[in-house]
């Protein structure tokens, strides 16, 4: 991604001095920049105060009864995983993040899911020692599961594009729910599908 970037600004720049509009791409660059800062500020203060908003409902154990009743789904998506395991709670708090559309707020618990995720499949690793059919190089069903659906990642709020169209002064910035939820409910089933054929071939 950094070649990509990096690249795409270089072509954008060479492109501009030879066409004699060098100008015009060092008013850009200025005013993009304050832009961009302006933007960070506006996401900075919509993902403090929903992680804020989650932090409450999860010290108030709402968090834990949602979780609860995803139990069936995270049963059906990773079968090899307790319940009530660290790597399941947080895995919860990244779907229901997820889920509301507060993608950054999601990042910590998707870390923190993954990282748990990591030292189970460790564990099972040196439990089966040689007769193992991976090394802990390699990542788990649960690992390459959670990836996947958490990059689909079923929102039924997208707050973080609503913001960005309040912002940008949008007539209607709410109509993107529906699409929204239909486009990521069809990334997320594909990644379900896949995700079991997969697995089905491992076994």
């Amino acid at each position: 991604m950094t070649y990509l970037w990096g690249g795409m600004i270089l072509i954008g720049v060479l492109y501009g001095a030879f066409a004699g509009n060098l100008q015009a791409v060092t008013e850009a660059v200025v005013s993009s920049s304050g832009e961009a800062v302006s933007l960070c500020i506006t996401m900075a203060g919509i993902t403090a105060m929903w992680t804020g908003i989650m932090k409450i409902a999860e010290n108030a154990g709402l968090v834990s009864q949602l979780a609860g009743r995803m139990r069936p789904v995270l049963k059906f998506l990773f079968p090899g995983l307790e319940p009530d395991s660290p790597a399941c709670h947080y895995i919860s708090l990244n779907f229901l993040s997820n889920l509301f559309g507060i993608s950054w707020a999601s990042t910590s618990a998707g870390l923190k899911a993954m990282e748990e995720l990591d030292r189970l499949n460790k564990e099972e690793c040196r439990r089966y020692g040689k007769t193992g059919r991976r090394s802990p190089r390699t990542a788990s069903s649960a690992m390459c599961t959670f990836m996947i659906i958490n990059v689909s990642s079923l929102q039924l709020i997208p707050l973080n594009m609503i913001a960005y169209r309040t912002k940008y002064g949008s007539a209607d910035p709410a109509a993107i729910v529906g699409p929204a939820i239909l486009a990521t409910a069809v990334s997320t089933a594909v990644a379900v599908v896949f995700c079991k054929i997969m697995d089905g071939k491992r076994g």
